[in-house]
């Protein structure tokens, strides 16, 4: 072999390693992926928002992989304002089995910054009537808004949400 053929094959293997590596970092880092824990309990990817599901983790999300979920939005009665985003019931689903969720499940949105927390149901929360959102604010955090007669004004709303708790009766 010569040394242009060794040089050849040597320059190859380097770009074999790495596009193999920029392929498996570029795998991990997409957006919406389970990272799958020691148990096979997903894992909570630094400054994302928990779901869990009867105590344990189901998944994370943060506003940038809800981007491919449809967009609801409403006026809201307090002071006509356009409240935008993505359904509650959209980003659960997302980490949670629908057949997991019955009428009467709790669902609760909290946050630990404001010691503010909604609870509602899983049929108030799966009604598409009622609009129970998360929408961004403008400080890039999400807030839960809704048409609920409990969520329906400013000082209900759960600003800053940061936690999904989800548990069955």
């Amino acid at each position: 072999m010569t040394q242009r053929t060794r040089i050849l094959v040597a320059v190859l293997v380097l770009i074999v390693l790495v596009g193999a590596i920029l392929g498996i970092e570029a795998q991990r880092r997409m957006p919406g992926r389970r990272a799958q824990g020691a148990a096979g309990e997903p894992t909570l990817a630094p400054g994302s928002i928990p779901i869990t599901l009867d105590g344990r983790l189901a998944g994370s999300f943060s506003p940038d992989d809800l981007s491919h979920l449809e967009k609801a939005s409403f006026v809201d009665a307090e002071e006509s304002k356009t409240q935008e985003g993505w359904l509650l019931r959209d980003v659960i689903l997302l980490h949670v089995d629908r057949e997991k969720l019955q009428p009467d499940t709790t669902v609760t949105v909290s946050s630990s910054s404001r010691a503010k927390a909604a609870q509602l149901t899983w049929a108030e929360v799966d009604d598409p009537a009622n609009l129970v959102l998360f929408d961004l604010s403008s400080r890039g955090t999400l807030k839960l808004v809704s048409l609920l007669d409990k969520l329906d004004t400013r000082d209900e709303w759960v600003q800053d949400a940061d936690g999904i708790e989800i548990g069955n009766q």
